[in-house]
């Protein structure tokens, strides 16, 4: 490959948002500068989110420029956070360079350049430290893309592991610097989706010591606001607030930019914006700790991948999140259905790649003063046992550990129809051959739905069970669930059997072992 195409955009943005949502705890484990504020992680995830859906957004066959272009604008707008807002004027650069050409290491140039630039007062030892000592590993180098995208991801892991020699905070505190490991993240998965080689997934440092108490947060107001305004007119607005407090980090250009700073006072730093523009999206967010909201009310947010199933979860009181099977429910709609669940929420995500949404969502609402707690839910059958225990007048703690354990207990199959020829676990499959999968693993495969469904289910209960859970699919034939319950009671009368229309697309049958 010579030149970042849009599908490996795509995949690369899907790559490092999924990555840093893994690995947010640990990055904001070590977030001590500027503040101690452990949010950098989260704010690095959202702001790679925000980056993906908006390319996953755009129809197939659109041009590399306005991939990149959307990429830099989806990163913009949906920036958080000092870290987030770095990164996403970075991610402005590359777009700037790659999208009518094909030199990533110019591209890395400009990116370092860009980011560098946005920051009022730059210093070492943090992300800025780490792009640039990318950028300037791979400025010379000969080599192809994949080469230089490979040298790109060392240097900025080796260039991470000197942070602490360079900003004595991380020295003291025993880590590395949070935005810095964040930047490697994204590099690494820039470099798999090139190769197509996912390699070893890459570790966060994990803090030496115990973060020292002079890295405690105190007093102040982290403000953010997008701004529509002249380009002219910001160099004025960066004066201003930089005279008012410090992190400032000014990004954007043609008209719009997104704007962060940490002040004493928040208004004056939102007047400032009023006097050359327009400010919007505005957050404030006080430095020394975050109010509950107290709203009254508990609910329970799932998200459903059918017709039947969405009604089912319905009927139990959830506000349900629609996806079409194979895809991610969107951010906006699991926030907006966190915020509409009440003032305590549990999430029951039900699918690996809805769990990475919900957790964003989540931290989003939390800011708002909403207690939201994500449930490991990794299928929709642990999704209606969880929601099947929930009770609305226990403390909200108890019952979350209370359907976090009846999801845990129910072990989750399903069947699925072969597309292609593959290698799997348990052999060769061909076109058209029945999947059985037990817990995200191919264990049986077939020619007859009923023959494969029968012999899955028995593997399930032969490790114990009390009830079974069927869900049928919209392509499910008349009668599978019949005949997988006449072979159940025949060998195991104790089993209780329990069978939905899920009228689910993609799997003709859902299978829980509870």
């Amino acid at each position: 490959m010579e030149v970042l195409d849009p599908p490996r955009v795509r995949r690369w943005a899907r790559l490092a948002a999924d990555a840093l949502g893994r690995s947010r705890a640990e990055i904001d484990a070590l977030n001590v500068f500027p503040v101690a504020d452990g949010d950098t992680g989260t704010n690095l995830h959202l702001t790679m989110l925000a980056a993906a859906e908006a390319v996953e957004a755009l129809p197939d066959d659109v041009d590399r420029a306005v991939v990149w272009q959307t990429l830099s604008y989806g990163a913009l707008v949906g920036a958080r956070g000092n870290s987030g807002v770095i990164v996403s004027q970075a991610l402005r650069g590359l777009a700037e360079v790659l999208k009518d050409g094909s030199d990533l290491r110019a591209g890395l140039v400009r990116a370092a350049s860009l980011a560098r630039d946005a920051v009022a007062r730059p210093v070492d030892g943090t992300v800025l430290s780490v792009l640039a000592a990318a950028a300037g590993a791979v400025r010379d180098a000969d080599g192809d893309l994949a080469d230089v995208a490979r040298r790109a991801a060392r240097e900025a892991r080796a260039a991470l592991r000197r942070t602490p020699e360079q900003l004595d905070v991380l020295a003291r505190s025993g880590v590395v610097d949070a935005g810095g490991a964040g930047l490697a993240i994204i590099l690494e998965s820039l470099a798999t989706a090139v190769t197509g080689d996912s390699g070893d997934r890459y570790e966060v440092p994990a803090p030496t010591s115990r973060v020292s108490p002079m890295t405690e947060v105190g007093a102040g107001y982290e403000v953010m606001y997008l701004l529509d305004a002249d380009d002219a007119a910001v160099a004025k607005l960066r004066e201003e607030l930089d005279a008012m407090g410090d992190s400032l980090v000014v990004v954007g250009g043609d008209g719009l930019w997104n704007v962060h700073v940490h002040v004493d006072e928040a208004g004056p730093a939102v007047e400032a914006a009023l006097r050359v523009g327009r400010p919007y999206r505005i957050k404030i967010t006080y430095l020394a700790g975050r109010t509950h909201r107290g709203d009254a009310g508990r609910g329970v947010v799932a998200v459903a991948a059918g017709d039947g199933i969405a009604a089912l979860f319905e009927e139990c009181g959830a506000v349900v999140v629609r996806r079409e099977p194979g895809t991610r429910p969107s951010l906006p709609a699991m926030l907006a259905a966190i915020r509409q669940a009440g003032g305590e929420v549990a999430v029951l995500p039900n699918d690996e790649g809805a769990e990475a949404v919900a957790t964003a969502a989540a931290e989003i609402a939390r800011e708002d003063g909403v207690v939201v707690s994500v449930l490991p839910t990794r299928a929709t059958v642990q999704g209606l046992a969880a929601l099947a225990v929930h009770d609305p007048l226990r403390r909200f703690d108890d019952d979350v550990v209370a359907m976090t354990g009846a999801a845990g207990h129910t072990r989750h199959g399903h069947l699925a129809v072969a597309r292609g020829e593959g290698v799997t676990s348990v052999g060769v499959c061909r076109p058209g051959d029945v999947l059985g999968l037990i817990d995200g693993d191919v264990a049986v495969i077939g020619r007859e739905l009923g023959e494969v469904a029968v012999a899955v289910v028995g593997r399930m209960v032969a490790g114990g069970g009390e009830l079974v859970t069927l869900v049928t699919g919209a392509d499910a034939p008349e009668g599978l669930a019949d005949e997988v319950g006449g072979r159940l009671r025949a060998t195991r009368p104790d089993v209780d059997l329990v069978v939905y229309a899920g009228e689910q697309g993609g799997y003709p049958l859902l299978i829980g072992v509870e």
